[in-house]
């Protein structure tokens, strides 16, 4: 049994220490730096140590540690929520601050169905949203998402008001010959037939990841996707929410992963890049109507958070807003981002066990597989994506693995997602290291 007394990730051994972080660096119990090349699961996004951020949760700390939101605001939620939705962004207005993204998503869905029933629209139960996805890991949040994976254990104390349509995913899911608008209009077309299966008038919104993260490895939308998905919830009356948890506040090159995509939601969820691991801190964004709604109504969310909007954790995720805006750091996501694609293109582009490289920004996946032709799985007992982390801790690089890529059991891709602040000669080392351990663990699985 492992000496430690923590119920950490795995049971059968205890993890490596980390002491202390720098910059782009982590360094262990033993001294070694490693480069933080996924910011552990996309969100160190300032990187570690940054000044700016230490030292307003120090000033802070100074001033107000807690004050419960049952009696008092404090000014960092406030001007937190000022800098975000103060002006507006796609008609987002308000904003509700909470610890973690599975918190933010069980926020969204009890806010998206008070919404219907304020505004005298109770028969609205249902839920759409995509298989192979992520909302989190609380019991709502979970059965939201479509990550077969993690539901399994669980499914029997899952709430049977989602249901599930398929990802966009052209990768996988693209029938021969079939364009990019066909594509779209094919999953159009079964999210209609969903909402038509269920009844139009029960659906109280469709959700999807933005940019699907850790499920399946940096997976963006094909163009006029998010406009065609927005037009049916449009036509029945429903919220469109998008899960930016990972993606979202900068990591693909917009402030707003959907900026990108010619659309705005009813409901936005973010935490990662909103504090950048500083403070435990996650968020909804909610659309002037939706907010009305409640307004005209009961006058009150119906929900709540012990620790929701805490002056410390707003206060670093202000300070950490505030530096990706002064340093220009959107414009330095889109640059390296677009190195980190040159590189590992170069690297693994025509490596014959790399199946698909993707992503946006600083948000990219490399996805695995026996057969490039036949994209083909590895068999997952050989635990691909374990070797991957492991040849690349190694190598003095932490990234982002994961199996389960296709239908929870079967394939393996690996996510990069360095610090916004990371430069050319970082992104290199982080390309090379990366590309090596990839190598090394094909080899290895080769071997069996």
């Amino acid at each position: 049994m492992p000496s430690s007394h923590i119920i950490h990730r795995t049971l059968r051994s205890d993890p490596p220490l980390a002491l202390r972080g720098e910059g782009v660096y982590l360094y262990d119990e033993t001294g070694r730096a490693i480069i933080d090349g996924s910011g552990g699961a996309a969100v160190a996004c300032l990187g570690h140590g940054h000044p700016k951020v230490v030292a307003a949760i120090k000033a802070q700390l100074d001033k107000l540690a807690y004050a419960h939101t049952s009696l008092f605001s404090c000014e960092p939620a406030e001007r937190l929520a000022d800098t975000l939705v103060g002006h507006a962004p796609g008609g987002l207005t308000h904003a509700w601050f909470c610890s973690s993204g599975s918190e933010g998503n069980e926020a969204a869905l009890k806010l998206a169905r008070q919404y219907f029933i304020e505004i005298g629209q109770p028969q609205r139960t249902r839920f759409i949203a995509r298989r192979q996805s992520y909302h989190g890991n609380t019991l709502g949040a979970l059965a939201a998402g479509g990550n077969a994976m993690r539901r399994a254990p669980y499914a029997p104390i899952l709430s049977g008001a989602f249901s599930h349509v398929s990802p966009c995913y052209p990768y996988r899911e693209r029938h021969s010959g079939e364009t990019d608008a066909e594509h779209v209009g094919r999953l159009a077309a079964e999210l209609e037939a969903e909402f038509q299966r269920l009844g139009p008038g029960t659906v109280i919104a469709f959700i999807a990841e933005t940019v699907v993260g850790a499920t399946l490895g940096c997976a963006t939308a094909l163009p006029g996707y998010f406009p065609a998905v927005r037009e049916v919830c449009d036509r029945h009356g429903a919220l469109l929410i998008l899960d930016e948890v990972m993606c979202g506040m900068g990591r693909t090159g917009t402030m707003h992963a959907w900026e990108a995509e010619d659309v705005a939601p009813d409901i936005q969820v973010v935490a990662k890049g909103l504090g950048g691991g500083y403070q435990p801190i996650g968020g909804v964004l909610a659309h002037r109507r939706v907010v009305e709604g409640l307004a005209s109504g009961s006058g009150a969310l119906a929900h709540g958070h012990t620790y929701q909007a805490h002056p410390i954790a707003c206060a670093a995720a202000l300070a950490v807003q505030e530096a990706i805006a002064e340093e220009g750091l959107l414009e330095n996501v889109r640059r390296m981002g677009a190195l980190l694609e040159a590189r590992l293109t170069e690297r693994l582009g025509n490596h014959r066990e790399v199946g698909d490289i993707r992503g946006r920004g600083l948000f990219w996946a490399v996805e695995l597989v026996r057969d490039r032709a036949t994209k083909e799985p590895f068999d997952p007992a050989l635990k691909l994506h374990e070797r991957v982390k492991l040849e690349a801790y190694a190598r003095g690089l932490a990234c982002y693995p994961m199996n389960g890529t296709i239908d929870g059991k079967r394939g393996d891709h690996a996510i990069l997602a360095p610090p916004y602040t990371a430069d050319a000669t970082q992104i290199d080392m982080i390309a090379e290291r990366f590309g090596d351990a990839v190598e090394a663990a094909l080899a290895s699985a080769r071997e069996g």
